[in-house]
């Protein structure tokens, strides 16, 4: 449909994902760090932060001027009381850019995920003084993160890392069996995250929530993503394997882009991509091609879709 879905997550899901973080990534935190609300509250990565607050850390809202100025947030980090920022690979290849690691002035952990990041991007951190950063993974339907992994140089590439506690990972083909290691599987999630479902979408629900055949009465959500584990254990996050893709943390199917396009009267087919603006970049933006049966303007066509 295009429309938004309502993912009915419970507390004890919410209250798994906050303790398994704890014994990860803020074990090496201070006690009463200062831990960055980055995200909008609703963006599903925003309950990291304020479940922090169950731990004992301060909570420090970035303003949304801030936010949307790359120095104007490089200097709030610094003078903010900010020890740990939770942000997209998006909006770190920014910070990075502008000269977040350069600029540093105390110890900052970082949490990234929504995206998959670059060969780049995980060298700069694994390489980076001051920074301790750890890639995250996981859909909003097994409540935010099913995988973490610090970002080391001990790690040549880049990974999603292994399950957080109570998290099951599965890798099937397209029999549900699982794939030996080293091979591409669809990536399906288990265990105490796992969502009830979507909100009055029980068609969508039985599509996606499916019945766990390694844990009698237990589900496992269908991720829709390739992986494959490494030699080490870790898991190599490779894409999807359909048509969606994910731009700055927000899942778009391309398709849906497609058919709206493809309704207006002057065109006849429709192709979207999702295509880098500068290359070893995560700013991506989608890029549409049309054949047309009339002449029709891209302004007429933006009005279109709008509407």
């Amino acid at each position: 449909t295009g429309k938004p879905k309502g993912v009915m997550v419970e507390h004890h899901h919410v209250e798994n994902l906050h303790h398994a973080l704890q014994s990860t990534v803020f074990a090496h935190c201070a006690p009463n760090s200062g831990v960055s609300l980055n995200a909008s509250i609703a963006f599903d990565s925003s309950l990291k932060s304020l479940t922090s607050l169950l731990a004992g850390h301060r909570l420090i809202v970035i303003p949304a001027d801030v936010r949307a100025d790359g120095m104007a947030l490089i200097e709030f980090l610094n003078t903010g009381g900010v020890d740990v920022l939770d942000c997209t690979p998006t909006q770190l290849d920014v910070l990075l850019a502008i000269g977040l690691l350069e600029h540093r002035r105390s110890d900052l952990t970082l949490l990234v995920g929504g995206e998959a990041l670059t060969q780049q991007t995980w060298n700069r951190l694994a390489q980076a003084d001051q920074i301790r950063a750890f890639n995250v993974y996981g859909p909003t339907e097994c409540t935010v993160d099913a995988t973490v992994t610090e970002i080391t140089t001990e790690q040549t590439q880049p990974v999603i890392g292994k399950p957080i506690a109570n998290a099951r990972i599965y890798l099937l083909d397209a029999q549900h069996q699982l794939v030996p290691p080293g091979a591409v599987g669809e990536l399906y999630i288990g265990g105490a995250g796992v969502a009830r479902g979507y909100l009055n979408r029980a068609d969508l629900t039985a599509e996606r929530f499916l019945d766990d055949p390694f844990v009698q009465g237990a589900r496992m959500y269908r991720t829709g993503d390739l992986a494959r584990y490494r030699a080490d254990g870790n898991l190599e996050f490779l894409g999807r394997n359909d048509h969606q893709v994910k731009i700055r943390g927000f899942r778009i199917e391309l398709g849906e882009i497609e058919a709206q396009i493809a309704s207006h009267p002057a065109v006849r087919e429709a192709v979207v991509i999702a295509r880098a603006r500068q290359q070893d970049t995560q700013d991506q933006q989608l890029v549409a091609y049309v054949t047309l049966v009339a002449e029709i303007d891209a302004g007429a066509l933006r009005e279109h879709l709008a509407s």
